[in-house]
């Protein structure tokens, strides 16, 4: 069964950083582009970063560029995505997914395995 997971998400506060991960199995995603997309309560899936099958490009949401980094590791098949300076604004579940090209994408449509999602929440 192919499955992404996540993990790293909880409770901080706002200033505070967390590090997501984004772990495969079943499959190798290492050719893949992958991204991290969130969802509030309330709102669309939006886009947040992603990252080339080597990790030479990467894509990043206005909102979050200058404070989130992704980046992977291949031999591990693992996805993250470093967050600082959180703020309340970033409070939603987190997803991670894998492109059906090699490239990093903004595009919802073009991921086609999705993670179960973590909860981040940032109080003020």
């Amino acid at each position: 069964q192919v499955q992404l997971v996540e993990s790293g998400g909880g409770l901080v506060q706002a200033g505070g950083s967390l590090r997501l991960s984004c772990a495969a199995s079943g499959r190798t995603f290492s050719s893949n582009g992958m991204g991290w997309f969130r969802q509030a309560p309330g709102t669309e899936r939006e886009f947040v970063a992603a990252i080339s099958w080597n990790g030479g490009s990467t894509y990043y949401a206005d909102s979050v560029k200058g404070r989130f980094t992704i980046s992977r590791d291949s031999a591990k098949d693992t996805v993250y995505l470093q967050m600082n300076s959180l703020e309340p604004e970033d409070t939603a579940v987190y997803y991670c997914a894998a492109n059906r090209g090699s490239y990093g994408s903004r595009r919802e449509g073009e991921y086609y395995y999705w993670g179960q999602g973590t909860q981040v929440t940032v109080s003020s």
